[in-house]
């Protein structure tokens, strides 16, 4: 995985033991249960920007952002840390675009993402709908799970971050046969690298350069370029991540009202 790559190299770099821990059923904490940088069992993490909003909601907030984002290959991104959600239907669907897929069947990867279920919800409330939108609607549990899904016809479509498509069709040409993409959305803020608020202010600053340094640093992985694409890491602020947060902000009150 990109993650586990891009850890294990700043951990030899530094020197330094930093908390490596995967968990591929979802793509972070969701609000008000137990989390690993809280327990002090994670150092650094990569997660969906829903979990770093309700992470910072609590008193004493138990993760801050690094100030670096990963910036991956895509002319469309011209150079910044952002991404897009690509809506994916099988190759040989009739549907053409989003609207068509009204009364059909439909796969989200999780309830935290930002990139496969919370954009979803948000095009539907600009459209006047919800999720009754689809005859069905179903967790797959991953990004990758909703491409098979799509490939094997489970399911009429779903949204997949653009960096995991890219790289899951150019390890998997059979896939690349079978699906095509309807429509991209975006651009959003790339997934956000946080630290633990308590490691000690010296190390953050290491780990910070660290990750900038990436992609000069001549014991980089090849693959980090290779085969997940990665151009470098750059600087961010919380302000990269301010309208997805109003914007998650905003469709709760409208849930709560």
């Amino acid at each position: 995985m990109f993650f586990e790559v891009v850890v294990d190299h700043v951990r030899q770099a530094l020197g330094q033991p930093i908390s490596l821990s995967v968990e591929s059923r979802f793509s972070g904490p969701m609000r008000r249960t137990d989390d690993l940088f809280s327990k002090g069992e994670a150092d650094v993490g990569f997660m969906c920007a829903p979990s770093f909003f309700w992470l910072r909601e609590l008193e004493n907030p138990p993760v801050e952002l690094a100030g670096v984002a990963p910036v991956f290959r895509d002319n469309r991104a011209q150079g910044s840390p952002v991404y897009f959600s690509e809506v994916i239907a099988h190759r040989g669907s009739p549907v053409r675009s989003f609207p068509d897929l009204r009364g059909r069947s439909w796969a989200y990867n999780d309830l935290r993402s930002l990139s496969g279920y919370f954009n979803l919800l948000k095009r539907l409330a600009e459209m006047g709908e919800d999720e009754s939108f689809f005859g069905r609607v179903c967790c797959s549990e991953s990004h990758l799970n909703s491409m098979e899904m799509v490939a094997r016809g489970d399911v009429d479509a779903a949204i997949i971050d653009s960096n995991v498509l890219r790289i899951k069709l150019r390890s998997s040409p059979q896939l690349q046969e079978q699906l095509r993409v309807l429509e991209s959305w975006g651009p959003y803020p790339i997934q956000p690298v946080v630290l633990r608020s308590g490691l000690h202010p010296e190390l953050k600053d290491r780990l910070r350069a660290g990750l900038l340094a990436i992609c000069a640093d001549p014991h980089t992985p090849p693959a980090l370029a290779e085969r997940f694409g990665l151009v470098r890491f750059a600087p961010v602020t919380y302000e990269h991540y301010a309208p997805e947060e109003q914007a998650l902000r905003e469709y709760e009150r409208a849930l709560r009202a």
